[in-house]
């Protein structure tokens, strides 16, 4: 049995890594978060140590390490906000633990050199939740598009709106340089997917960006992506809007839907279960989607010109 920690355990993610230390016959003993609305914790491990201040907590994980002799906590598993990630990764690996981070990793390419480096001086290792790529429907199109003819370029459209309410403009979702704002947000897992599937990066534009929603193209080696982002409900189809639903995810591939909606359950459970294996995702394999949507944040947009995606309205 391993031992775990939690930063974040407060956030929306944070059970579904609750429930995968459980699922892994694994062991929480310590948590973290600012908020201490964290009842969600007794559903998984009620005897956890919880902490609202970084300070207590960081001194109570080296207590823990000092009295067993350097190894108390196997991983610390990190779901706080994403401006964070960076720090709170330092933290694992200087506290001689695995980290097990969400997405976005870090918010800046260059981070990632930096971890590295740490690695190497600590021997220990950053693992990421890079969960599209073990969704079956997901796999399943990799391995269609490995088959196809060499080079053939297949025409992508994606599509994400998940509409959220006034709280997100007052969190730090809200705020770009604390999230990396939408397409870094609630985008930096699809454009991952994307490269997963269809290769290296040949083109990055952005055609348009606002607080609410961002669009552009991407060209992989094996495909031309249109691709279109939103945290607004206007930005729902009518006919969703008419079944009652706030969310919309669509993603075409020549024209044919590939549908991804379900699966999602238990993915955060088999990450878990390939990293405890020696598995896991790497630092590496994370540096195309941040190397995008830095990219992203760092363009002007171009507007309506070129290949853009048809939510984008004249």
């Amino acid at each position: 049995m391993k031992n775990f920690v939690l930063i974040g355990a407060a956030g929306y993610i944070a059970p579904r890594h609750m429930k995968a230390i459980k699922d892994t016959g694994n062991d929480l003993i310590a948590a973290l978060d600012v908020n201490d609305s964290v009842g969600i914790i007794d559903s998984y491990f009620p005897e956890a140590d919880f902490f609202t201040e970084f300070e207590r907590f960081d001194r109570h994980i080296d207590k823990l390490r000092r009295e067993q002799g350097g190894h108390a906590v196997d991983y610390v598993s990190i779901c706080s906000p994403n401006y964070l990630h960076d720090s709170h990764i330092r933290f694992a690996l200087r506290s001689n633990a695995d980290a097990i981070c969400e997405k976005p990793l870090v918010l800046n390419h260059w981070n990632i050199d930096a971890l590295q480096a740490i690695e190497k001086d600590t021997g220990k290792k950053v693992h990421t939740i890079l969960q599209l790529r073990l969704h079956p429907s997901i796999i399943a199109l990799k391995q269609e598009v490995d088959a196809a003819p060499v080079g053939t370029k297949f025409d992508v459209d994606l599509t994400y709106i998940t509409s959220r309410g006034k709280w997100y403009f007052h969190s730090w979702k809200g705020d770009e340089k604390k999230s990396g704002g939408v397409s870094t947000n609630i985008g930096v897992h699809f454009f991952d997917m994307l490269h997963f599937v269809f290769g290296k990066v040949v083109d990055n534009k952005l055609h348009y960006r606002d607080e609410f929603k961002a669009a552009g193209y991407l060209e992989y080696e094996k495909a031309r992506v249109r691709w279109f982002l939103s945290v607004d409900v206007e930005d729902v189809p009518e006919t969703a809007k008419k079944e009652g639903k706030r969310t919309y995810r669509s993603l075409t591939m020549n024209g044919r839907s590939i549908e991804f909606s379900d699966g999602f359950t238990d993915l955060h459970t088999r990450v878990y279960e390939n990293i405890l294996n020696g598995e896991g995702f790497s630092l590496e394999e994370n540096r195309v989607a941040i190397e995008i949507v830095g990219g992203i944040r760092s363009q002007s947009p171009i507007g309506l010109t070129g290949d853009y995606h048809p939510f984008l309205k004249k």
